[in-house]
């Protein structure tokens, strides 16, 4: 498995993309998704990252920088013919070792409430994130919820 920038233009890494958001549309109100669209992603703080095994896309995840000191997640998004193979876990590691190598002190996400979301909340907590209050833009709902890793206590 290797992680590499993620390149836009491969059709793999689109319809990836194209079924996370339709996945987080299906699982939360209108209003309350998050999700970067495809332009989104595309920003100058963001750094897109793909897990890839020989030909195959495994996974996707995103580390955008909120400030010199914090980073948030976004879109991460396991292949459904590769779940419960550790592809998220690659992807978080990676992610999280790239926000210390920045220097960040805090890494921050925000995600659905409900079923659909366990899965990921289950993977985020091995790794030390912990719920807490929205952050940047984002306001608490009943529709979403918010974690952080202290990455200057959980090195």
């Amino acid at each position: 498995m290797v992680i590499k920038p993620g390149d836009f233009d491969d059709e793999r890494v689109k319809a990836l993309l194209t079924r996370h958001l339709e996945g987080m549309h299906a699982s939360s109100p209108p209003g309350h998704v998050f999700a970067l669209d495809w332009s989104g992603l595309q920003k100058p703080e963001i750094s897109f990252y793909a897990l890839w095994e020989g030909e195959a896309l495994l996974g996707v995840g995103a580390l955008k920088e909120l400030d010199s000191t914090s980073g948030e997640i976004k879109s991460m998004r396991t292949a459904d013919a590769h779940l419960r193979r550790g592809v998220g876990a690659r992807i978080l590691d990676h992610i999280i070792a790239e926000a210390r190598r920045r220097g960040y002190t805090r890494l921050s996400l925000e995600t659905g409430s409900g079923s659909a979301f366990e899965p990921a909340l289950a993977l985020y907590r091995t790794r030390g994130f912990v719920s807490g209050g929205a952050f940047g833009e984002y306001v608490k709902s009943p529709f979403n919820q918010f974690f952080h890793l202290d990455l200057i206590d959980s090195i």
